[in-house]
């Protein structure tokens, strides 16, 4: 799936009608091709996400607040900090039958544009000022492409015009006829002849067209009928014509397949969307999302299974301690041994061999020929009772590599769903608490933290979602009063979700929602079914020793919901 002209067309109207106006809180960098702009604009703030990447180039309003990822910043990033930040977003617009969107600024030293082309292989984010490339994502230089070069202090030069297309607006049942029965054209299938020879249209608009034309997705031209393809194609862009537009998705949270701003008949479960921007990010984020910062979450895991490995050693030494009394016994032993024969023992002998019972096997007992057999007898009670005195202490030592153990699962699985860099150093600075960090101590005290999502339903309930430990910590233990409703994924580490009620029942739609959330942000989100836990939060308790936001609770009762993202999640 790409951005075609009319999906763009459709998210120009709807930044048109919330965006113009807005001052540019802040500006970041977001991941090595994509950047980031705070606005502020009708009383909300929004948060603009701009991607040049080459394979799935984008741009739409984040649900939540963007994260900055490089730790340096781009020159484009720092550019446009220095022309856009504090300034007002004045306009967006889009070229005609381009895919290419135009933000005008007034910013600090004057006006600028941004100019963003989300084509495939071709993306690009460019700042302008009166026509000049200021800088830009991707640096195309001729030898790279001898139509267009991309250059900082070099013109900016527009895509070139798409010749020998027609305008699928104005096209004629006569000039589609001519179309199809052209002998270049006849061995050619119906939609790509489409999405060749008309404006705009896709390789899924032109499938769509076929199919209301009743005719068998992989026709060929010369087979296709002038008025029925014709009545096919009017009846899709007639709406797109007066700017109808009709958003929705193709799939569900398993498996998106397609976003349009027209109703799909191809695509038997499609639905309508509430906007095109909650389309295009639902898609996004689950094509990308977390994935996205695998590289910079690879040393963490490392860690993760380095610490696992060695608190689960661990905990297998304590554990058979607690069971293997025959070192213990045979220090013992070796003492009443030494006491009983030490007036047989000669000078400088280095080892006694005695039973201590008249058929059990021999003890082989090593002696410091330095010292008397009174001082070695002394030695080997010594260690008997500081080896008691340590087992007095092993279940507790054990409890705590437990409860270790615990935290490391929940932090994997804060891992697993972090979708930005403080996500990420929020469980590194949390394997670094544990004393379990080995790598370079790199996570600034003074970082950007990540806050918990908060949402809030139709009838007034807000929910908070804990989506790491940290997260969780707080959402349960500092937001929540004792009444609140408190969910988890059952036998699995994910996230604290909390309902607050002030007071009133909470009908059941609304426990159903915030279930799907915890299923959600859990490892078992790609499941049909999955058992969520619902308890008052009076009922949670902290787990002594273990790390933040590793609970017990009871009391409770068990929902079973389908995962359902925050985006995807209606009532809010």
């Amino acid at each position: 799936m790409y951005l075609d002209f009319f999906t763009l067309a459709a998210l120009v109207d709807e930044f048109q009608s919330i965006l113009p106006g807005g001052r540019i809180q802040d500006v970041l960098d977001v991941d090595a091709t994509g950047l980031g702009l705070e606005i502020y604009a009708q009383r909300r703030r929004h948060w603009l996400y701009l991607s040049a990447d080459s394979r799935q180039p984008h741009l739409y309003l984040a649900p939540d607040r963007l994260r900055r990822g490089p730790d340096q910043p781009s020159p484009t990033g720092l550019l446009l900090r220095r022309y856009v930040e504090g300034g007002r977003l004045e306009r967006i617009s889009q070229p005609a039958w381009e895919r290419v969107v135009l933000l005008d600024f007034s910013g600090p030293e004057g006006d600028v544009q941004l100019v963003v082309e989300p084509m495939e292989r071709r993306s690009n984010i460019l700042l302008l000022r009166d026509g000049v490339i200021l800088d830009c994502v991707r640096r195309v230089h001729p030898g790279d492409n001898r139509v267009r070069s991309s250059l900082p202090a070099h013109p900016y030069h527009p895509p070139p015009p798409q010749r020998g297309k027609l305008d699928p607006l104005q096209i004629a049942q006569d000039d589609l006829g001519g179309l199809l029965a052209d002998s270049a054209n006849q061995g050619r299938s119906t939609r790509r002849l489409l999405s060749a020879r008309l404006l705009g249209v896709s390789p899924l608009l032109a499938r769509e067209v076929v199919f209301r034309s009743s005719a068998p997705a992989d026709q060929l031209a010369g087979d296709a009928r002038p008025e029925d393809l014709w009545s096919a194609l009017r009846s899709v862009l007639e709406p797109l014509a007066g700017r109808n537009w009709q958003p929705g998705l193709a799939g569900d949270s398993e498996g998106l397949r397609a976003f349009s701003v027209y109703r799909l008949h191809c695509e038997p479960d499609w639905r309508p969307v509430e906007s095109i921007n909650v389309a295009l990010s639902t898609w996004y984020l689950a094509h990308s999302g977390p994935d996205s910062y695998r590289a910079a979450k690879q040393p963490v895991a490392e860690a993760l299974g380095e610490a696992r490995l060695r608190l689960k050693a661990r905990a297998n030494s304590l554990q058979r301690s607690l069971t293997d009394d025959g070192e213990r016994e045979r220090l013992r032993q070796s003492g009443e041994l030494l006491l009983a024969w030490q007036y047989a023992l000669s000078p400088g002998q280095d080892e006694l061999r005695a039973q201590y019972e008249t058929d059990g096997p021999e003890l082989v007992i090593p002696l410091d020929s330095t010292r008397t057999p009174l001082e070695n007898a002394q030695r080997y009670f010594a260690r008997y009772e500081k080896a008691k005195r340590a087992l007095k202490d092993v279940p507790k030592l054990l409890r705590g590599t437990k409860a270790q153990l615990q935290s490391l699962e929940q932090l994997a699985c804060d891992l697993e769903l972090a979708g930005s860099r403080p996500d990420i150093e929020d469980v590194q600075a949390a394997l670094q608490a544990m004393g379990l960090w080995r790598g370079k101590r790199n996570v600034r005290e003074t970082r950007q933290r990540s806050s918990a999502l908060r949402l809030q339903t139709q009838d007034g309930f807000v929910i908070r979602v804990g989506r790491n430990s940290r997260q969780n910590e707080q959402v349960t233990f500092e937001r929540a009063a004792g009444a609140d409703l408190w969910l988890h994924a059952r036998g699995v580490p994910g996230a604290h979700v909390l309902v607050r009620n002030d007071g009133r029942p909470v009908p059941e739609l609304v426990l159903e929602q915030a279930a799907g959330l915890a299923a959600w942000f859990s490892p078992q989100r790609h499941e049909r079914s999955v058992a969520v836990d619902v308890t008052a939060r009076r009922h949670v308790r902290r787990i002594q020793g273990a790390g933040p936001g590793v609970v017990s609770y009871r009391n409770e009762r068990t929902l079973r919901v389908r995962p359902r993202p925050p985006e995807a999640s209606s009532g809010y």
